[in-house]
């Protein structure tokens, strides 16, 4: 069965129905601000860290299994009839329905009973924000008296604990509404600077910010009792689960057309002008106001776009090819530099298969995905080297994991990951490569983050090295460890205690398992080190061979 197609004109993936196997998803952002959505507005969003600053919430292995997510809904207040334009949740037939998944954009379409609605998400460039612009065409005769309901449910920062910890949690939530801006602000109080907001363009009639008022007793996101009623309740959020949702009335003349803003943000504030006035509990909104008044204005919301588009054309141009094959081209001049683009974000952090909750930003994977984006952009790329070698450890080892927003490693998991290292040099390399920058050798870069223990990114290279040749097996090829980049391939772990990782439990002593994969590795990165070296001069002028 077929769901969809490519749009080369457009640069687009068009899905043209809305029951694909499984969520189809594509990623909002590019620079700390980010999103998943699937092509029927599941997903979530977050700041940098997709556990530590969790804007919303999902939940992972519901029924149905794209739950949680951007939603909208349209009530005919003539008939009490209400439908989502994006299928989900309310799940209504929707025969013309189209979703373009696009470069940091998904457009979501669907006409129903007459009434056209296209929502269009993304994330301009360089704002800690995503846009949700709505666009409703009454395709019928007469006039249409709708009412547009937006959604979204606010997830308490920390993913792992939001979904853990409700003897804590249901007594925690707060928020605050202001010139109909809800603004979720849990701990803020006590020890947060952050908090998130959900504003429209439009006069509202009502909001809700919490769940039970919106949804109503025993009932889900596909029949919430506030859209079917048509009236919201303006509740305020006091604990127990806190969500954004506005009531906009929408009249439209035959063949009208209007266009709706919705607007999800995160935002910061130095932590001695939390508040305003001072000493009250009221967020000091000066500098987050000016903010959303801008992208209140369609305008402003259209130059946007239009910057989130050149931003991509810039990225995409700097390597094209041009073969006989329309499939190469596609794929080596889009698709697969979009893709690239995404991992060297998130670094698989986040997705709907990886929850983002149980892991941070892993050593070897953001080394990997540095080597496919280097060429579209040099100098994130170099702040993500030092980034990473800055979590190695003195022994040349590396945490397998760190936390984006930190920058630390993950101690949960921890490291003996022993190909980890040697993906830096080739990280490195491929870098140098690109730009022929040598100065990032001499960058100096502290060991496990410790200040004290800073060394030029040339003797981190070195270590590398010399953590592989430290540990060598029986036959004199590289212990595994605990992986060798098949994650699942622990050697050394004999587990017969339920519960116990597979993945990072080391019952055996850990000097037999050796590994050909990563010997191949070692021979590939110590011809990139050693031909470094061979160039590299020193600050005194001499070679450092």
């Amino acid at each position: 069965m077929r769901y969809g197609y490519f749009d080369d004109e457009h640069r687009e993936y068009v899905i043209t129905r809305p029951d694909t196997p499984l969520p189809w998803i594509n990623y909002l952002g590019n620079q700390d601000y980010f999103g998943l959505i699937s092509n029927t507005a599941g997903g979530y969003s977050f700041y940098r860290d997709a556990r530590l600053r969790r804007l919303t919430r999902y939940r992972y292995n519901d029924a149905p299994l794209d739950s949680g997510g951007r939603y909208l809904y349209l009530r005919d207040d003539s008939s009490g009839e209400f439908w989502s334009p994006t299928w989900q949740p309310t799940r209504r037939d929707l025969p013309d329905y189209t979703c373009r998944h696009g470069l940091g954009y998904t457009i979501i379409a669907a006409t129903y009973q007459n009434i056209r609605a296209e929502a269009r998400y993304f994330v301009p460039p360089n704002e800690n924000l995503e846009i949700w612009q709505l666009t409703v065409t009454n395709q019928r005769a007469a006039a249409a008296r709708l009412s547009l309901f937006s959604s979204i449910e606010f997830c308490l920062w920390d993913a792992n604990d939001d979904a853990t910890n409700f003897q804590r949690n249901f007594n925690t939530a707060q928020v605050e509404v202001s010139d109909g801006v809800i603004y979720h602000k849990t701990e803020y109080r006590e020890r947060r600077n952050h908090f998130a907001y959900f504003a429209g363009s439009e006069t509202l009639a009502g909001f809700d910010t919490q769940r039970e008022a919106f949804l109503g007793e025993y009932r889900g996101w596909d029949n919430p009792a506030v859209v079917e009623r048509g009236e919201s309740t303006n509740s305020i959020a006091q604990g127990w689960q806190p969500i954004g949702s506005h009531h906009v009335p929408v009249t439209l003349q035959p063949n009208e057309t209007r266009q709706i803003v919705f607007l999800l943000g995160y935002h910061e504030n130095p932590p001695d002008q939390k508040f305003d006035p001072p000493n009250s509990q009221t967020i000091n909104k000066r500098t987050v106001a000016p903010v959303i008044a801008r992208y209140r204005d369609p305008a402003n919301v259209a130059a946007a776009f239009d910057a989130l588009r050149a931003h991509w054309d810039d990225l995409l141009e700097r390597f094209q090819v041009k073969t006989p094959d329309v499939h190469t081209n596609r794929m080596v001049n889009l698709w697969n530099a979009y893709q690239c683009m995404a991992t060297f974000n998130l670094s698989r952090s986040a997705s709907l298969y990886e929850s983002g909750i149980g892991r941070g930003i892993g050593f070897r994977d953001s080394n990997q995905d540095l080597l496919g984006a280097v060429h579209m952009a040099p100098a994130r790329a170099r702040a993500r080297i030092l980034d990473i070698a800055a979590t190695q450890l003195e022994s040349g080892g590396a945490y397998h994991q760190y936390q984006p927003l930190t920058k630390r490693g993950n101690n949960d998991i921890g490291s003996n990951f022993n190909d980890d290292p040697l993906w830096l040099i080739l990280a490195v390399a491929a870098y140098i490569k690109e730009t022929g920058d040598w100065t990032i050798l001499e960058e100096r870069v502290p060991y496990d983050n410790q200040p004290g223990t800073e060394q030029p990114l040339f003797e981190h290279l070195q270590r590398c090295i010399r953590y592989t040749l430290d540990r060598l097996g029986p036959h004199g090829l590289p212990l595994i460890g605990r992986a060798d980049w098949n994650d699942c391939l622990n050697l050394n772990c004999f587990s017969d205690t339920p519960g116990e990782s597979f993945q990072t439990t080391t019952n055996k002593d850990g000097k037999i398992a050796e590994s050909v994969l990563i010997a191949g590795l070692f021979v590939v990165a110590a011809e990139e080190l050693a031909e470094l070296m061979e160039r590299h001069v020193d600050d005194a002028g001499a070679s450092v061979v």
